[in-house]
C-alpha cells in the first residue's frame, strides 16, 4: 500500500473512530464536515499570506494535519502555543513523577492530557513561522505527533497494566519526540505575529 493510501486509510479510520465516538451514530461525512470546518475556522484567523500558504499546501499535507486534529479533542480560541506547551510540560512532569512514584492514576492520567493536549487558537501552524509551511516540511509532523502522543498513549496503557518498567522506557522516546520537533520548527518561543 502507497504512504498516502495509508495516511488517507489511517486518516478515515480516526474520522470515523472520532465520530462514533463522539456522537454514537454520527456518519463519517459529518466527522470530515466537522473537521473541514474546524480547519476553515483556523485558517480563517490567519493573516492572509499564511492563509495563501496554507492553501498551497498539498492535498496529501492538509489530510495528514487533519488526521493530527481528529486526534484532540480539546481546542482553545485563547491559548497560543507557548501556553500549550507549558501545559504539555505540566504533564510530562506529572506523568514523570507518577512514574517515579509507581502511581498509576497520577501516570495514566497526565500521559493521556498530553496526548490529547490543547489545540492553540488558530491551529498549530501560525506558530511555526512562514519558512515552515510547506509540504516537506510539514510532512515530518505525522512522526513526531506518533512519537509524542501515540507514545503517551502507549505509556497510559501501560501504566494501567501495572506495567510501571515499560511505562518508564517509553519516556524517553516521547522526549526525543518532543526535542526533535523543536528542533525543526521553534526558533524564539513565542506568541505568532501570523494571526490577525
Amino acid at each position: 500500500m502507497s504512504q498516502r493510501n495509508k495516511l488517507i486509510s489511517k486518516f478515515f479510520g480516526l474520522v470515523i473512530g472520532a465520530s462514533l465516538m463522539m456522537s454514537g451514530t454520527a456518519s463519517a461525512d459529518n466527522g470530515m464536515a466537522e473537521l473541514k470546518k474546524l480547519l476553515q475556522g483556523q485558517i480563517e484567523l490567519m493573516k492572509p499570506e499564511l492563509q495563501d500558504k496554507v492553501k498551497a499546501l498539498s492535498t496529501d499535507t492538509k489530510m495528514s494535519l487533519m488526521a493530527i486534529l481528529a486526534m484532540h479533542s480539546r481546542y482553545s480560541d485563547k491559548a497560543t502555543l507557548r501556553q500549550v506547551m507549558l501545559e504539555v510540560l505540566a504533564d510530562f512532569q506529572s506523568m514523570t513523577m507518577g512514574i517515579m512514584t509507581d502511581s498509576v492514576e497520577m501516570t495514566a492520567d497526565s500521559a493521556r492530557r498530553l496526548a490529547n493536549h490543547r489545540i492553540p487558537v488558530g491551529g498549530l501552524l501560525p506558530y511555526m513561522g512562514m519558512e515552515n509551511i510547506s509540504d516537506d516540511r510539514l510532512a515530518v509532523l505525522e512522526g513526531f505527533n506518533d512519537s509524542v502522543e501515540g507514545n503517551a498513549n502507549k505509556l497510559a496503557d501501560a501504566a494501567e497494566a501495572g506495567d510501571m518498567g515499560t511505562a518508564a522506557s517509553l519516556l524517553g522516546q516521547i522526549t526525543s519526540g518532543c526535542v526533535g520537533c523543536h528542533a525543526v520548527f521553534r526558533s524564539l518561543p513565542g506568541a505568532s505575529d501570523l494571526l490577525k
